[in-house]
């Protein structure tokens, strides 16, 4: 016989432990189940083991679906001032650093320790190193690894960093009730080079910042070059939004004014376009030898030199490639928002079956946007279910 609960939630994560709580201290009883033998193990790595629990950014327009408003009722229902208001009454110390990202000042254990804490406080009943097996819907209850309940949360994120323990379980789950899943992809990744630019890959551990555009989407923050290709902030930014196929396009000198080559070589025409380039010195030698000025800036012609302000603002790099899930922060894709409510996380077509966190096609800008994420459509479903 299976044990009874109200709820059943599949994955020891933010969103998991966001949901469970808010569910268990509204008096539900509710069993949080995970394969692995710890919760949280992509808390305790996050933001370079310092969590970057949200950013004062957080809003929809912010946020990658094939339905942009879907996150729109969760994200307005908690905020991140709201998950700050906890993390201050547990007494976390937490700095923000650029562009609105927050951070524990001490370790991203103190974010895991909140999230058992309030687990507790709803006497969740977790329980590690459980494989799920077969999940089944029978007589009004879903049944999972020895526990039933007449609810059921799909917490289990994506397939991103496999190595702890992420893989593409929620998506498998999804279809087996006959949910969409739109095609999953790895999200803020390195993106691998080659032909052309292959040239810049011995540019490795050089960053400079830059405005990298793809399509309609644009970031000026760091880039670094790798012995692979490009990553840094404003290319991990690109990717979640680039396709096979598609170019990037950087801008090396986002603050530079019209004519600044120009007027470069009317100060010091004996200079080398090397020396002109305002950037790092291994950088500034590979673009002036793409660009093929001549030796000194006052034997290039004025046309010459506005061309090569025109490239340097708008140099196109092909990727072959990203380095994939095993390196992605997140995954873009996954559980079709268009089978569940945005107010509830419910699935339309399966009363009781929830979805939630990175396991939704909802996907978050770098620097804290996808915990937030997390912590809202937890509390969303999590509320749901004490409503029932």
């Amino acid at each position: 016989m299976s044990e009874t609960f109200d709820a059943i939630v599949l994955g020891a994560g933010a969103a998991g432990m966001m949901c469970a709580a808010v569910a268990g201290q509204r008096g539900r009883r509710v069993a949080l189940l995970d394969r692995a033998e710890a919760p949280g193990k992509k808390i305790l790595i996050s933001g370079g083991g310092r969590c970057n629990f949200t950013n004062l950014h957080a809003a929809p327009e912010r946020y990658i679906s094939a339905n942009p408003h879907f996150a729109k009722s969760a994200l307005s229902r908690y905020t991140p001032a709201d998950f700050l208001a906890l993390v201050e009454a547990y007494g976390i110390a937490w700095h923000e650093k650029t562009l609105g990202q927050l951070f524990c000042d001490g370790s991203a254990r103190q974010i895991l320790d909140l999230l058992l804490a309030e687990c507790a406080k709803g006497q969740v009943d977790l329980r590690c190193g459980v494989e799920t097996g077969v999940v089944e819907q029978r007589e009004g209850l879903f049944h999972v690894a020895g526990v039933a309940a007449p609810r059921l949360v799909i917490a289990t994120g994506g397939p991103s960093i496999p190595k702890m323990g992420a893989s593409a379980f929620a998506y498998e789950l999804a279809r087996q009730f006959g949910l969409k899943v739109v095609e999953p992809r790895p999200a803020l990744v390195p993106l691998t080079l080659g032909g052309d630019d292959l040239l810049f890959r011995e540019l490795s551990g050089v960053s400079a910042e830059v405005l990298a555009r793809c399509g309609k989407a644009s970031f000026r923050e760091a880039a670094l070059f790798t012995h692979r290709g490009l990553s840094g902030p404003a290319i991990l930014q690109i990717s979640s939004y680039w396709k096979r196929g598609d170019a990037v396009r950087i801008d090396f000198l986002p603050d530079a004014t019209p004519g600044w080559l120009v007027e470069a070589k009317r100060v010091n025409p004996r200079a080398s376009p090397r020396r002109a380039l305002p950037l790092p010195e291994r950088l500034a030698t590979v673009l002036a030898e793409r660009l093929a000025l001549p030796g000194e800036l006052g034997q290039a012609s004025d046309k010459a030199l506005r061309a090569a302000e025109a490239r340097l603002a708008d140099w196109h790099f092909t990727p072959t490639g990203s380095e994939g899930f095993a390196k992605a922060e997140v995954t873009v894709g996954g559980i079709a928002t268009s089978e569940l409510s945005s107010r509830t996380m419910e699935a339309r077509k399966i009363p009781g079956l929830y979805a939630i966190g990175e396991a939704v096609d909802v996907t978050g800008w770098l620097g804290g946007y996808n915990f937030q994420w997390a912590w809202a459509s937890g509390q969303a479903a999590g509320l749901a279910i004490a409503e029932v």
